[in-house]
């Protein structure tokens, strides 16, 4: 499994995730919505509030994940960072590769 990360303005979150998801390049994306970026951008200090999304995937998907990502990301620049999962509740982690094989209809994790 793998964790990826990404920042965007926060009116764009839920398109972002909507499409990622619809394409089944994501198994679940969690939007934090207000976060406080302070980076370099063009030779000077920036400071935005944006959100964060947290989307989980197969190692598998994550090349067409960043391809998609990028395509529909409006920043010049996207963050977007991978981190491999080396543990996790194992049920979670079969749901995510299940959502992201392509079978429709296998339903969320348990609540």
């Amino acid at each position: 499994m793998r964790l990826v990360v990404s920042t965007c303005p926060i009116a764009e979150a839920p398109r972002l995730a909507r499409a990622l998801l619809e394409e089944r390049l994501v198994a679940c994306v969690n939007v934090v919505p207000a976060v406080q970026s302070v980076y370099w951008w063009e030779g000077k200090i920036t400071e935005d509030v944006e959100a964060l999304l947290l989307m989980k995937t197969r190692a598998e998907r994550v090349e067409a994940l960043l391809a998609r990502l990028k395509a529909l990301h409006p920043y010049q620049v996207a963050e977007i960072l991978t981190f491999a999962v080396a543990e996790g509740n194992a049920a979670y982690l079969d749901w995510v590769a299940r959502e992201t094989g392509g079978v429709a209809g296998s339903g969320g994790p348990d609540r």
